[in-house]
């Protein structure tokens, strides 16, 4: 038992910082409290965004309730024991994708609502939802956010738009994309810190108070005060690391959630890039899972392919063509039973780890009941280039917030009911970010 101690659970957090969130210390009422009576608080939430290009079959995508519970369309079919865990979600649309010049580009705002730049230099999208939430949550984790792929951009102009848009989901800032990797090996090294990072951070410390120390005798009366103040903020900081620094681990474990995998669960990937299409996005997958199942991180995005690409599954036999071309089917029979096929797998893939975080025991929930994964592409038919509507799925409880199991269809809506941004107002504040604002939308959906 832990000795008795005047210090509030205020003072407790204000004494170690950073590295013992609040959210993770509602149930606490005093520092000093036996450690038998204290309950351990619950897994925190995650999000990821996952996304694959060139639109959907339409005629295989979607579901029907019927008796006894949800009934999955063709496409769908590999997430038949995971039904239960989704929100199947029709109707909802980017009202700033507009049709017309520019086919995929300028639908590549799936995360932030705001309409693209039609430039091929100045590029401008929007500040994604992920990386908002990133900001907010990420100073609980190693990595802020994880931002995957598996192909690189290129460069080419249509339609005067650049095809960097087609590259990436995720913005750091309306200008500029977060960068993302593609090799798995990166990928992984970016979970792991050897201390490196906390080093560097105290190198920054001593050269900061270093700096100060020599400038003082420098400045007048009132700068000099200035410094002071200044430094006592630097002090404050500086006790607050060596605070938790010895922090010991008994009493972390003992007073903090922790993660039920602790250590990775599958070898460190080889150098490059896979030659299989396939095998490089289920590494791809697996790594997103790895990072939540360790609490490396809370936010993830991964683009299983660009838009616009022309991957091919060597699995599928029979498949003539890539991605991109089957997408323009022409309503072929044939072509369109390979574009089904395709999306199908695309499917089949996010389910695996979809499953795979279902398996991984959090306590009262699995990992994907306390999360919150969406997949979807910027088209609804690849044909047409028509995206008022999208393909949308979302998986997980949200901690218990989100009702699954169901149906959500905003077809019969009008436009301002039918904004994707009312998605992510509602998963932004699940994830403790509440804006009054976001992209183009001002009210969150109903998810519970």
């Amino acid at each position: 038992m832990m000795k008795s101690s005047r210090f509030s659970r205020r003072h407790f957090l204000r004494g170690t910082g950073i590295a013992l969130g609040l959210p993770w210390f509602e149930s606490i009422s005093s520092f000093g409290a036996p450690l038998n009576q204290v309950k351990v608080p619950e897994a925190p939430r995650r999000m990821a965004a996952m996304f694959f290009g060139n639109g959907v079959n339409p005629h295989h995508w979607g579901a029907e309730m019927v008796d006894g519970g949800m009934k999955l369309s063709k496409t769908l079919s590999p997430l038949e024991s995971l039904k239960d865990k989704l929100l199947v979600m029709k109707g909802l649309w980017n009202p700033t994708t507009v049709q017309g010049p520019g086919g995929h580009y300028p639908k590549m705002n799936v995360l932030s609502g705001l309409k693209v730049k039609q430039t091929t230099t100045d590029i401008e999208v929007g500040t994604t939802m992920d990386q908002l939430v990133a900001a907010q949550v990420g100073k609980h984790t190693p990595v802020a956010s994880l931002v995957l792929g598996t192909e690189g951009p290129s460069y080419s102009t249509d339609s005067g738009f650049t095809s960097i848009y087609s590259a990436y989901i995720s913005w750091a800032s309306p200008t500029a994309p977060a960068p993302k990797e593609i090799f798995p090996q990166q990928a992984f090294d970016q979970l792991f810190d050897d201390g490196t990072q906390r080093k560097r951070d105290r190198s920054v410390l001593d050269l900061v108070l270093e700096d100060a120390k020599s400038l003082k005798h420098q400045l007048s009366r009132r700068d000099g005060q200035k410094l002071e103040e200044y430094l006592v903020s630097v002090r404050e900081l500086e006790q607050r690391v060596e605070k938790a620094e010895r922090l010991s681990q008994a009493e972390v474990s003992a007073l903090t959630w922790q993660p039920s995998v602790k250590a990775p669960t599958f070898p460190r990937p080889s150098g490059g890039i896979p030659s299989d299409p396939e095998q490089h996005m289920r590494l791809m997958l697996d790594i997103v899972v790895l990072a939540l199942q360790m609490d490396r991180t809370r936010v993830a995005t991964l683009m299983l392919n660009n838009d616009l690409s022309g991957v091919v599954f060597p699995s599928l036999q029979g498949i003539r063509g890539g991605n991109h071309e089957l997408s323009h089917h022409a309503n072929d029979e044939e072509r369109l039973g390979m574009y089904q096929r395709v999306n199908q797998q695309f499917v089949q893939l996010w389910g695996e780890a979809l499953q795979k975080m279902a398996d991984t025991n959090e306590g009262e929930r699995s990992l994907l009941d306390n999360s919150m994964i969406m997949v979807t592409s910027s088209l609804w038919d690849g044909n047409a280039h028509d995206s008022t509507q999208l393909p949308l799925l979302l998986a997980g409880g949200g901690g218990g917030s989100i009702r699954s199991g169901r149906i959500i269809d905003f077809s019969a809506e009008d436009k301002e009911e039918r904004k994707l941004c009312r998605l992510h107002l509602a998963l932004m504040e699940r994830m403790g970010l509440r804006v009054e604002r976001f992209g183009d939308a001002d009210k969150a959906l109903q998810l519970g």
